[in-house]
């Protein structure tokens, strides 16, 4: 990836984290990467375009940065299981939590068929099976159903989470995760 896509996506991000998508405008962010509106347009055919991939990568490091930590810190399923809610409430107290791009995003973009909103259900959506599988390997008879449960607490707590830092719900969130796991493993 070149140097000035990077610093394009890069700047992208943060704009669109701190003052959200629709309000940020791509003078704005040219302007702020140092660039010009031929060079975004030369790696990002449209704003749009640049959204996504916005939201691509955004998700994508979240997702390997929880992988690495629940790879590294244990092997036992049913204990990743368990972690899961320790990592994100780290993620959620460290000073660079922004918030999820895809819930944000699914609230800038409602209508079901913009390609924002459906590249935002989709990682929703494949974030709860990232915990199916999780909760399968730990041998969880309703593997989904925790899933799903596990999920709504995630985005409820990041939501509450992006609107007033240290609201403490990710901690209830954590305790809630506790209660439907042991129970789930029953």
């Amino acid at each position: 990836m070149s140097v000035l896509r990077e610093k394009i996506l890069s700047t992208a991000t943060d704009l669109f984290q701190t003052r959200g998508i629709n309000s940020t405008g791509v003078d704005t962010i040219v302007a702020e990467a140092g660039t010009t509106k031929m060079t975004l347009y030369k790696y990002f055919r449209t704003k749009e375009e640049l959204i996504l991939e916005v939201l691509r990568k955004s998700q994508s490091d979240f997702q390997s940065w929880l992988d690495h930590k629940l790879s590294t810190n244990s092997k036992i399923p049913a204990d990743k299981l368990q972690q899961l809610f320790d990592f994100i409430e780290e993620w959620v107290s460290s000073p660079n939590f922004l918030g999820m791009g895809f819930i944000k995003a699914s609230a800038e973009f409602p209508n079901e068929l913009n390609p924002i909103h459906q590249l935002s259900s989709e990682q929703s959506k494949n974030f709860r099976l990232y915990i199916t599988q999780l909760a399968h390997e730990a041998n969880i008879t309703n593997a989904e159903g925790l899933a799903l449960q596990l999920s709504l607490l995630f985005e409820g707590a990041v939501q509450a989470e992006q609107m007033k830092r240290g609201s403490g719900a990710i901690k209830y969130a954590k305790q809630a995760a506790k209660i439907l796991i042991d129970g789930a493993r029953r």
